[in-house]
């Protein structure tokens, strides 16, 4: 079986994860897909920090010099979990590098999208002596696609099954949701971002607590609120809730900066910290139910992922909305809910080496599949 490693950093600028995958056989779909291993280690706060304002507006002098640093990052997080589970470099095929997405902005209108990620590969490269495949969106998106969400491909390859439609619903920074007919059953899957996941509830936390969370521990602050109705709809008023897949999103558009100006004025006329809390977790919920009133087939089954799925007040919200579906943590499938971003670039990485096109014109409204991602040689 060969070894594959993943690296991603999501737009909840945590930190860098990393993912070991083994893959049998050389088809298209591995025979077998085996997580060896995953580590994940944050970000201080000051590199935090310079993360979110490049997520903004940064000069060209910092994107570069966060460029090669986020590099080494990368690096020291790859050889670091490599000494944690006992595998040398060598025994690697690759290396397949989400990067950090600092701006990304899909076709719209007439409009070609455009994308862009830091993390530079030739670093990760020179540091670890390993192939590095980086870059796996832009493909997608200079072939009309939105380049997100791109660890659909990765569901529909591993985690659909025969006689059941499965929903894949990751609550990282933003949402996005996979939809996965039965296998064989002749239909497309679906899949698409749903608006924010927990970048709101994440950022809300910092401001609200004066800095001393960096999130809603367990739900708390939200399960002790109430959702307030018009708060929740001044969000969903957003066009983007209405546009139909393929659509992405992202901090430009669900952002620190909006959310400031927000918390300002609900804050201003008296509301609670809690009720606020509360409807921004109803604001994540209720656009995950209006992404799954989009599947033009029938889901059983939904899996969460992603940081939002250790937060009981979102699930329970979430749950709510989804019925009579039944909601589980992607473990029942035997998946490291918080590996699967990570992994997903390690397949991504073994078909950019096989030559399989990887791309899914199906989530991303691309003009077809192509082979994703530009190798750096070891």
């Amino acid at each position: 079986m060969a070894l594959y490693a993943g690296l991603m950093s999501g737009t909840s600028l945590d930190g860098v994860d990393v993912a070991l995958v083994r893959f049998e056989g050389t088809d298209e779909r591995p025979d077998e897909a085996r997580l060896e291993g995953f580590r994940s280690y944050p970000y201080e706060p000051e590199l935090r920090g310079r993360l979110r304002r490049a997520c903004e507006d940064a000069p060209a002098s910092e994107l570069c010099r966060l460029d090669f640093e986020l590099g080494h990052r990368f690096a020291g997080g790859l050889l670091r979990a490599l000494d944690e589970l006992g595998v040398a470099p060598d025994e690697l095929e690759a290396v397949g590098s989400a990067g950090q997405t600092v701006w990304h902005e899909p076709p719209a209108a007439g409009r070609p999208g455009s994308t862009l990620q830091l993390g530079e590969g030739a670093v990760i490269a020179e540091e670890a002596c390993v192939t590095v495949v980086e870059d796996f969106r832009v493909r997608d998106v200079a072939a009309g696609g939105h380049g997100a969400p791109i660890s659909a491909y990765f569901d529909r390859l591993l985690l659909s099954a025969p006689g059941r439609g499965r929903g894949i619903l990751n609550l990282g920074g933003m949402g996005n949701l996979t939809a996965l007919p039965a296998r064989g059953s002749g239909e497309d899957p679906i899949a698409f971002d749903t608006g924010p996941g927990v970048v709101l509830l994440d950022a809300a936390a910092v401001r609200l607590t004066g800095g001393e969370l960096r999130f809603d521990e367990e739900g708390r602050m939200a399960a002790a609120g109430r959702a307030l109705s018009d708060a929740v709809e001044s969000w969903l008023e957003d066009p983007f809730f209405e546009e139909p897949p393929p659509r992405t999103t992202g901090r430009e558009r669900f952002g620190p900066a909006r959310l400031e100006a927000w918390l300002e004025d609900r804050l201003g006329r008296g509301e609670a910290p809690e009720d606020l809390m509360a409807s921004l977790a109803e604001v994540t919920a209720r656009a995950a139910g209006g992404a799954f009133a989009r599947v033009p087939f029938r889901v059983e089954e939904v899996f969460l992922c992603g940081g939002g799925a250790r937060n009981p007040e979102l699930v329970r919200r979430i749950g709510e909305r989804l019925a009579p579906s039944t909601v589980r943590p992607l473990e029942a499938l035997g998946w490291d809910g918080d590996a699967r971003e990570a992994a997903a670039f390690a397949l991504l990485a073994r078909q950019h080496l096989l030559g399989h096109p990887a791309g899914s014109p199906w989530a991303t409204g691309a003009r077809a599949a192509r082979i994703l991602g530009k190798r750096v040689p070891a």
